[in-house]
């Protein structure tokens, strides 16, 4: 057990955490111990109350709460923000995002980004010998495309293969069209984000695991952030809502992670992968943050608390939950325990270790 005591979005809270639980020991039958995998998995605009597991009574998602019941479930999860891209970055850092120079969310016309000299959770995990990808929504900088300027990309914070797009998916979550692998526009797609960033997942898990050397894996998704999209059979289920593709993008979202945690079994990886799922700030929507006070943009609970799964077989109990307070500015220290990499000691690290 051990405490510390912690800035989180300005209040002081103490750490005492004691959840995880295991003799620890997950060698191969030949005593020859492999690292742990790493697949770290984050929605975005994701609402504290949006998960079935976390009391939603408009969306069902059986993956995310079979993942929860597997795990341990955070019922005080935070964001670092309000807002998308200073999440991410602290997210990324373990440092509250305006040590890294982000600000606020980052618009086109900014010359913001999640700085070169920030060292990375990528960087950290590739160091000791971790081979690192991240598909999905990046939102740290825009110069994506080789060319399209001089700020740092996925690849330059340690990530040696990366599809990704500079903000949301356009036109929507349906055939988006502004997707950019290792610096190559992608161009038109069929099928909605968060399916085509599995399927690029799976593929370069396939790829991988074929290896001896262990993986981090980083999944950002679009869903739920607008605009929004979703197949028939999902959004049907909600034609008497607002926005019935709201929903039906949580739960395609759902299907998904449900479809990359099966492959994940079916290559036989599932018992020795640390996976996380949690979202960058609070939804937009009325009632997807429950009963808390405020929504995205505001420091309000409503505005900063997420969902927070984590699941490690061997190491953490399942049908574990934590009412102690942790969050994004966490992962960094924690994913260094898990794979045996020093966390930095020449910058303020405001993150514990989980």
């Amino acid at each position: 057990m051990r405490m510390r005591v912690h800035t989180l979005i300005g209040l002081c809270t103490v750490f005492v955490f004691s959840f995880v639980v295991g003799d620890g020991e997950s060698g191969e039958a030949n005593g020859a111990e492999r690292r742990p995998n790493v697949l770290l998995m984050m929605a975005d605009d994701l609402g504290w109350a949006d998960l079935s597991c976390y009391g939603s009574t408009e969306t069902s998602t059986p993956h995310l709460d079979q993942l929860a019941a597997d795990g341990l479930k955070f019922t005080d999860f935070y964001a670092a923000s309000g807002v998308c891209s200073p999440s991410r970055a602290a997210f990324m850092t373990g440092r509250f995002s305006v040590r890294a120079g982000v600000y606020s969310w980052i618009h086109t016309s900014h010359r913001m980004h999640l700085r070169r000299e920030e060292v990375t959770i990528a960087e950290l995990a590739r160091s000791v010998g971790y081979r690192t990808a991240h598909f999905g929504k990046w939102h740290l900088g825009y110069d994506l495309e080789e060319g399209s300027g001089d700020g740092p990309d996925p690849g330059d914070h340690g990530f040696e293969t990366w599809m990704a797009t500079g903000n949301n998916a356009n036109p929507s979550h349906r055939n988006p069209n502004n997707f950019v692998r290792d610096g190559v526009a992608v161009g038109p797609t069929e099928g909605y984000s968060c399916q085509l960033v599995v399927d690029a997942a799976i593929e370069w898990l396939d790829a991988t695991a074929k290896g001896d050397e262990p993986f981090y894996l980083n999944l950002w998704f679009h869903e739920p952030h607008a605009r929004v999209a979703a197949p028939e059979r999902f959004r049907n289920r909600h034609l008497d809502k607002k926005n019935p593709d709201y929903y039906g993008s949580i739960e395609n979202m759902d299907d998904a992670v449900g479809r990359l945690l099966e492959h994940l079994k079916k290559l036989g990886l599932d018992e020795e992968t640390f996976v996380v799922f949690t979202s960058d700030n609070g939804s937009y929507m009325a009632g997807s943050n429950g009963e808390l006070t405020g929504r995205k943009t505001t420091v309000w609970e409503g505005g900063i608390r997420e969902p927070g799964i984590m699941r490690f077989p061997g190491h953490i109990k399942p049908g574990s939950v934590s009412h102690e307070p942790a969050g994004l500015v966490d992962l960094l220290p924690t994913v260094c325990d898990v794979v045996g990499a020093e966390v930095p000691r020449d910058r303020t690290i405001d993150g514990v270790s989980l």
